[in-house]
């Protein structure tokens, strides 16, 4: 029986990503998603064969993702995609036709020339720094689940290391005398970040006296991983998402919006406010470019001008006389 060609030219990308590039299972799971998304889309206009696929095609599936009604082949949100996410998207089948393209496999590229939306410049939400003390002060349950939820927040904001990157950490990870966490970022990049004392304390409340509780729940299955279920398997990312939304609302951090990347991006904020340089912010943070950094400098600048405006004596507008005052 012959195989469908997009998904075999889906399945080579697949081992790319994996053998060559080293990219985490996270990320080749996004890719397969999105483009196959995309592929889906094809074999819903009757094209089986990504190599046939012309640049007007292109341009019409970034209207289908655009547009409120969702075609009847494929299942898309009623109000349309955000532009970031068409963004991402589109990022995903450049990288597949690039990659079509150095095999061999099609002689034109159909993405050269077509542009992604323009995306609107969003600051990245984070906390203030008594508001991460809020949080990270919480009430923590005396049981396992508690010490280790505390060792992860701690460490997120210790170190400004990814959730993808947390619960990829094992043991062997962590240095606790040298007070150092080894983590492997995006492209298998391999960085060292250092993590204050609370961090170190709430790793080794943890390591002493939750984990192995943890570990003894999921009977025979062991693992090397450090932040462990109640199966004692390695959690999710998604998971640890819903863990600091959870401990945001019960600290009364309601009215912040959730993101799994807050204290990340209050980790970041915190050093540049403190005087940190931004290239070792960006070589914490495991950015390729200091533009990727650069957008916390908006927050720091942004902050600045709040305590100006309340603070310096001659910022707010002039009172008004006594006779103006009368007159109004």
């Amino acid at each position: 029986m012959r195989q469908w060609p997009a998904a075999i030219a889906l399945s080579k990308f697949r081992t790319f990503l994996r053998a060559e590039k080293g990219s985490s299972p996270y990320t080749i799971r996004n890719y397969n998603r999105d483009i196959g998304d995309f592929l889906l889309f094809l074999y819903g206009e009757g094209i089986i064969d990504p190599a046939k696929v012309a640049r007007p095609m292109i341009r019409r599936y970034l209207g289908v993702l655009a547009r409120r009604e969702p075609p009847p082949h494929n299942q898309r949100p009623a109000n349309g995609y955000a532009r970031s996410s068409i963004s991402r998207k589109l990022s995903a089948i450049r990288t597949f036709y690039r990659f079509l393209k150095r095999e061999g496999d099609i002689k034109d590229n159909p993405l050269l020339g077509v542009k992604a939306p323009k995306l609107e410049r969003r600051l990245p939400s984070f906390l203030d720094e008594g508001e991460a003390a809020q949080l990270l002060d919480a009430s923590y349950a005396e049981s396992a689940y508690g010490i280790r939820d505390k060792a992860i927040l701690e460490l997120l904001y210790a170190s400004g290391m990814r959730v993808s990157e947390a619960v990829t950490l094992n043991l062997g990870d962590v240095d606790l005398k040298e007070r150092l966490v080894r983590v492997m970022g995006k492209g298998s990049k391999e960085r060292m970040l250092p993590i204050g004392i609370p961090a170190q304390r709430a790793l080794e409340h943890y390591l002493s006296d939750g984990r192995h509780l943890l570990v003894s729940g999921g009977g025979s299955y062991r693992t090397g991983a450090l932040f462990l279920n109640r199966y004692g398997r390695r959690l999710t990312p998604r998971w640890i998402q819903r863990l600091v939304d959870t401990y945001q609302r019960q600290a009364g951090l309601e009215d912040k919006a959730p993101h799994p990347h807050t204290l990340r991006h209050s980790f970041a904020t915190h050093l540049l406010n403190g005087g940190a340089d931004l290239r070792v912010v960006q070589e914490l943070l495991g950015h390729a470019r200091p533009s990727t950094t650069q957008i916390y400098t908006h927050i720091t600048q942004q902050e600045a001008r709040q305590a100006y405006y309340k603070a310096h004596p001659r910022a707010q507008p002039a009172k008004p006389s006594g006779d103006e005052a009368a007159k109004s």
